[in-house]
């Protein structure tokens, strides 16, 4: 049997914590005769999990860290990565498990990969899209010998990564995210929303209230498409360090009856299921999971053709709408088309985009996973 560890220390409610969750449970479970898997509890960020085996660092210490905001959030990284050195290299030391999945804080045990020799094999699983600075860069062609296998989400970063040459070209494979649990989304979608909701025309984004959401953009289009049509609202569901600066933009333009910020919300697919359509403003994206969940709620979608996951996702454009990045214009151009098209249009979108839907489920996730882990 072999031993699989996830490393994925998180701060807030991040996509890649719904990911890593769902890749090891799958693992544990589907391969439960094949795979012995432990999630490493860093800080005490996964206190609440029970499905699945966890090693814990320093248990209560997670909600000591600082967190919101850049530099906070900087701060707390640091701390987690000072703090787990030593504990995470003795544990590599001694149990020396088969394979290390490294998904968040990656920095930590490529760093440790670069420095000591283990037995284990380290795979950097790349979630979301990386800013790919000098920095980063330098620090992954130094240290790429010692990484046994990277990851991507998509066909498309793959492409970038070997692109670059940091890796060599056949470490670099596509791995889906886990993202859809079909049972759950099919049990959370019979909640009923409130009356004042189920009773209006809405569109609805998702996302932290950060600039990479781009939700000035989304309220700027909002405030141009509703003067020619004034039948819908806009919900967004998120919390984020700019929620006083999207609150202001939208007082300043009046929209205060029209945009509806409803905060952070743990089951969002009881309102995918009942807005008219789903709209991605990020300045930049990997696949979306939030994407990924509106195609299984048959929601249709409206997305930015961001670097680098909903364009693929969309099959450009075939999907759904796509929009250019950060264009105010041609985004009400897409609300403006979406509003006016025929029933049948939208339907064929929103069926293709629901057959996307299976490489992300839990299951799809394992397959190609256990595929990795067996043949590399």
């Amino acid at each position: 049997m072999k031993k699989i560890i996830y490393w994925s220390p998180y701060l807030g409610h991040v996509g890649t914590k719904k990911s890593t969750l769902n890749s090891a449970k799958g693992l544990s479970f589907y391969g439960k005769d094949k795979f012995d898997v432990i999630l490493i509890n860093a800080l005490g960020e996964w206190n609440d999990v029970d499905e699945i085996k966890t090693l814990s660092f320093f248990k209560n210490l997670y909600k000591r860290l600082p967190q919101g905001g850049f530099i906070k959030s900087r701060i707390s990284y640091l701390i987690i990565f000072l703090l787990s050195i030593l504990p995470l290299y003795k544990f590599l030391k001694k149990d020396k498990p088969d394979y290390i999945i490294a998904h968040l804080i990656t920095s930590l045990p490529i760093f440790l990969f670069r420095i000591f020799k283990f037995e284990t094999k380290l795979i950097l699983r790349i979630s979301g899209y990386p800013k790919l600075n000098l920095i980063r860069k330098f620090f992954w062609k130094l240290c790429s010998k010692n990484i046994h296998l990277i990851t991507c989400p998509s066909i498309e970063l793959k492409n970038q990564l070997r692109k670059l040459n940091i890796f060599e070209n056949k470490k670099i494979v596509v791995l889906y995210d886990s993202v859809i649990n079909i049972k759950e989304i099919n049990d959370q979608k019979k909640n009923f929303l409130s009356d004042d909701v189920t009773k209006s025309n809405y569109l609805l984004a998702i996302g932290r209230l950060t600039k990479q959401k781009n939700f000035y953009l989304l309220i700027d289009a909002f405030y141009q498409f509703n003067k020619i049509n004034d039948n819908y609202k806009l919900y967004i569901i998120g919390e984020g360090e700019e929620k006083k600066k999207i609150i202001s933009r939208i007082n300043q333009l009046k929209l205060e009856h029209k945009i509806i910020l409803l905060g952070f919300k743990r089951n969002v697919y009881k309102y995918l299921k009942n807005s008219k359509a789903f709209i991605l403003s990020s300045l930049w994206e990997e696949m979306g999971f939030v994407i990924i969940e509106a195609a299984s709620c048959n929601t249709l979608i409206i997305s930015s053709d961001c670097p680098n996951g909903p364009r693929e996702f969309l099959n450009n454009g075939d999907a759904g709408y796509l929009f250019n990045n950060n264009s105010v214009n041609d985004l009400v151009q897409n609300l403006i088309k979406f509003d006016k098209d025929e029933k049948n249009i939208k339907y064929n979108k929103i069926l293709l985009a629901k057959k996307n839907v299976k490489k992300f489920t839990i299951f799809n996730h394992y397959k190609e996973l256990r595929k990795i882990l067996d043949n590399k």
